[in-house]
């Protein structure tokens, strides 16, 4: 008989000694400027996609560079949707950059293709942002497949030109891909995985790149939509909770980031924003209304999606854990 699917993970915490899950000392941004995006893959925990319309104001956006400042903020990761079509992007990004903090952004690779879009690569080679691009496999039938048709050869012509300008090649200019599965499974050993994607890009295509960040999908939104219409959801809920991986638990990224969103309120973390979850004790509160010098030892908020981020080699926004 089959073991039921344990939804409680603060008592798998308790479990493994590891409860209450507390935060770290502060040490990143990570800031959905919004939904907006030229694609519409069906494993967007955001659901972005063409016909989204939330997107962050240019006030906000100055409020938030002014809290960076204030509380010393070293680091920031930009994502979406696309966040390079949000206006006022470049601006933003300057801003930041001008206080001294590191850039990543989560670059789809295609956006580069954009109407408007034609320098965006020699942007950011300039000014060395640091690029996290999807490239769910190096297969066309499977990235076409998860992200729509056309989108794997767009993304070897951006990678190609990124390369040109010395991504993945020069230092300083940095480039990872992002790997998650196109079905409910648990992503395969990353190190391996990034052996096999370096060997095989650079012998189709002559693509180098940086390093591989496996990320596990969460049944969130448009992916638990698609669980569900296929009757895959508990299963994959079973794979997850027995998963659960101890060791994942100390490097969670919801321990030493804040996610913030487009109307600048504040979240654990990207999973917890799209469920409107709580930022622990706070409740609903917008970035400069906390301290983030004050956060540290504070309860995160968690939930059975949390599952998908400690299960096997552990997953987060830069790639397994363990």
């Amino acid at each position: 008989m089959d073991t039921p699917v344990r939804h409680d993970f603060n008592q798998s915490l308790r479990d493994h000694a590891c409860f209450p899950l507390k935060r770290a000392v502060l040490s990143e941004l990570q800031i959905n400027l919004g939904y907006l995006c030229n694609q519409a893959c069906e494993h967007c925990h955001v659901e972005a996609g063409p016909k989204r319309t939330e997107m962050m104001a240019l006030d906000t956006m100055d409020r938030i560079v002014q809290w960076a400042k204030e509380n010393q903020i070293k680091a920031v990761d930009l994502t979406g949707g696309a966040p390079e079509m949000i206006p006022h992007f470049r601006y933003f990004v300057d801003q930041l950059i001008a206080l001294g903090i590191r850039i990543t952004s989560r670059c789809n690779i295609t956006v580069l293709f954009e109407p408007g879009q034609e320098d965006l690569a020699e942007w950011y080679a300039e000014r060395k942002v640091r690029l996290v691009c999807s490239l769910p496999c190096y297969s066309e039938i499977n990235v076409d497949k998860q992200r729509g048709k056309g989108v794997f050869g767009k993304s070897i012509s951006g990678l190609q030109q990124l390369n040109k300008l010395g991504y993945g090649r020069e230092p300083g200019l940095q480039i990872d891909l992002v790997y998650n599965p196109i079905g409910p499974v648990l992503p395969p050993a990353q190190h391996t995985l990034e052996q096999d994607y370096k060997a095989r890009l650079k012998k189709d295509f002559d693509i180098d790149f940086n390093h591989l960040l496996t990320i596990t999908n969460l049944p969130i939104n448009r992916f638990e939509h698609y669980l569900h219409r296929t009757g895959q959801l508990e299963g994959y809920m079973q794979l997850l909770a027995d998963s659960f991986n101890p060791d994942t638990v100390d490097p969670l990224m919801c321990r030493h980031l804040v996610s913030v969103d487009w109307q600048g309120y504040v979240y654990d973390c990207d999973f917890n924003q799209m469920l409107s979850l709580p930022f622990g004790h706070h409740g609903r509160k917008q970035l400069w209304e906390i301290n983030g010098r004050e956060l540290e030892g504070d309860q995160v908020t968690v939930g059975k999606h949390c599952y998908g981020c400690t299960a096997g080699a552990g997953s987060s926004c830069g790639g397994s854990l363990t």
